[in-house]
């Protein structure tokens, strides 16, 4: 069969089927079953198919994502993190949307944490949200900055998607993990400008409001009790990587430990939140192993029929830069993050990506970090970005999806210029990874 025929046959019945509403890892599933017989020689196929996925999931690269998920688990299941946001909102005097600024530098504490986006727009919804609505601030000031700030713990280590990537794309995964924190850190600077000149360019977007006056320790106290000590927990995750005294797998392993020992340290550990905080992980890490061995799977199909190589020929063969070829790439993943999830976009992407990459010499970090940005502006692209239906639950019943969507624009637009400054600075995502020893 022509390659092309191939790939309108794979592609065109995975698209079948998750129009159907099949469960992504499960659409994957049902094609590489039809691609096994058909490409892979009948039950001799299906054999290989179960042998594969076998082989998938027989890898030590991907324990970091159960164990990274664990950890902001327990933070997020034992209440400390709650706590650490708190902390941060009294040290915050009177600025202009100071609440903002509060959702911003309290997301990005907790962003490096976490791990989890979705886990990260939920505490910081749930927590600053009506307090926002109930000082006044306008829809736009107080949810946006909650679902910018959400998406950057997709960059800051540590990262369970960034684990997913790399282990999928062959990256380096603690390089990947290390080459998120500079953009992210950008991420974070833009929203805090953008909120502080908003705000004071109209100040009715976010009204002021007086703050019970504090001493200078009463106000110093929480932020040293309760966010230092949790700093301290991601200095150990990615400090023990750049001084390349543990490998991913085993800074996770260090960072469950500090973060079950800082909550029974705040007196916040008991039974019911720590087996919580396992049921979550296992639910999430089962989906997750569910769509590495999908993914997997699909790529070797592709590989094995020559679509893969029939594709690479024709672009190969069209002669376009470097250059084109990348911003071609990064199109298509923002058209299809606004309608697709971001492991979807990861599997349908990545047989065809790496290698493409690998042909005209574009660096697979470089790439990576990059697939990761764009990921995180999917996370709040209208219609279905995850995060605006993250926050549509945590929100007031009369706030409504399209106040969400003029909410997230700005930000969206700020992410994005932080993408185009990596793709004109490669530097800006290569160069801490390359301090690594």
């Amino acid at each position: 069969m022509e390659w092309g025929l191939v790939l309108l046959l794979m592609l065109g019945l995975l698209c079948v089927l998750m129009a159907l509403g099949l469960p992504v890892a499960f659409a994957f599933f049902g094609v590489n079953i039809v691609g096994a017989f058909i490409f892979l020689g009948g039950e001799a196929g299906l054999s290989q198919l179960a042998r594969g996925a076998f082989a998938s999931l027989a890898n030590f690269t991907l324990v970091p994502i159960p164990l990274f998920l664990l950890m902001g688990e327990v933070l997020f299941q034992t209440g400390v993190a709650f706590r650490a946001v708190d902390a941060v909102d009294r040290l915050i005097a009177r600025v202009p949307g100071r609440l903002s600024i509060v959702s911003v530098l309290g997301g990005t504490v907790f962003s490096s944490l976490s791990g989890s986006t979705i886990a990260n727009t939920a505490v910081l919804g749930s927590l600053l949200l009506p307090e926002m609505l109930k000082r006044g601030y306008h829809p736009s000031l107080a949810m946006g900055p909650i679902m910018a700030t959400g998406g950057i713990a997709m960059l800051i280590p540590p990262s369970a998607l960034a684990v997913l990537l790399g282990s999928l794309a062959g990256i380096s995964i603690s390089k990947l993990l290390i080459a998120g924190i500079i953009p992210g850190l950008m991420m974070s600077v833009l929203f805090l400008g953008y909120v502080i000149g908003r705000a004071a360019l109209n100040p009715s977007l976010a009204p002021s409001y007086d703050v019970a006056a504090l001493a200078p320790w009463e106000r110093w106290r929480p932020f040293i009790v309760y966010v230092l000590p949790l700093f301290g927990i991601f200095v150990v995750v990615v400090g023990s990587i750049l001084a390349g005294w543990a490998t991913p797998t085993e800074s996770a392993a260090l960072g469950c430990v500090a973060s079950v020992i800082a909550a029974a340290a705040y007196r916040s550990l008991t039974w019911q939140s720590l087996l919580k905080a396992c049921r979550e992980t296992a639910k999430i890490s089962v989906m997750i192993l569910f769509i590495i061995v999908a993914s997997v799977t699909f790529s070797q199909i592709l590989a094995f029929s020559g679509a893969t190589n029939g594709l690479l020929a024709v672009i190969e063969g069209i002669g376009v830069s470097e250059f084109t070829i990348l911003v071609m790439m990064l199109g298509i993943l923002l058209f299809l993050g606004a309608f697709m999830d971001q492991v979807s976009m990861i599997m349908i992407t990545l047989p065809f990506f790496i290698p493409l990459a690998e042909t005209v010499g574009i660096n697979s970090l470089w790439l990576g970090v990059l697939m990761l940005i764009v990921m995180e502006v999917s996370f709040t692209t209208p219609p279905f970005g995850l995060l605006l239906y993250v926050m549509k639950g945590v929100a007031p019943p009369e706030i409504t999806l399209r106040q969400i969507y003029v909410a997230a624009a700005p930000f969206i637009l700020l992410a994005m210029i932080v993408l185009a400054l990596l793709v004109a600075v490669p530097d800006l995502a290569t160069w801490l990874p390359e301090r690594i020893r």
